[in-house]
């Protein structure tokens, strides 16, 4: 019986960041983290790009696709807008993990930038050539450069809970 909760506990544990970006999805983070006219920062590609890139069995592309799904039907854009986006950012980890031997917080840091302009000049791209909604090339410039900022704060953060709950898979 022990044995039994140790392992539903472990699980639980496991989908702390799925649930996260469910969360985040479903309760329009981004769009309500909008402070100062400048200050906002895509937390959805943070969460995609680590776990994607230190332990994609947690965070597989199905769900990443899914969360997309919901980002946009919460947010009223085009269907397939925020997937894309999403799953380009999940593609770049993905290299990174195969073409990396040692991976370190600096070179995460650095390849997270092709990520990130990629995925949020694919979302622009889409939003401004299929829609009618307005966008600006100063929004995405700040969305984009305070998501690169604050990546090596969430990195820690997720290292420490990577220790916390012991996975050891893919250092």
């Amino acid at each position: 019986m022990a044995l039994n909760i140790k392992i539903i506990k472990e699980s639980l544990l496991r989908l702390g960041p799925l649930i996260l970006l469910i969360y985040i999805c479903v309760s329009e983070f981004h769009t309500q983290f909008y402070y100062w006219k400048i200050f906002s920062f895509n937390l959805q590609f943070i969460i995609i790009y680590y776990w994607i890139l230190r332990d994609p069995s947690i965070l597989g592309y199905g769900f990443v696709f899914l969360c997309g799904i919901i980002n946009d039907v919460i947010l009223s854009l085009p269907l397939g807008t925020s997937p894309l986006s999403y799953l380009f950012v999940s593609l770049v980890a993905a290299y990174v993990r195969n073409a990396t031997v040692r991976s370190t917080l600096f070179t995460d840091w650095f390849t997270f930038v092709v990520a990130i302009l990629g995925g949020n000049m694919l979302t622009y791209f889409l939003i401004k050539n299929f829609t009618e909604m307005q966008t600006e090339y100063t929004s995405v410039f700040y969305d984009s450069m305070f998501t690169f900022i604050l990546y090596p704060f969430f990195w820690g953060i997720f290292e420490l809970y990577k220790r916390f709950i012991g996975l050891r898979i893919y250092d």
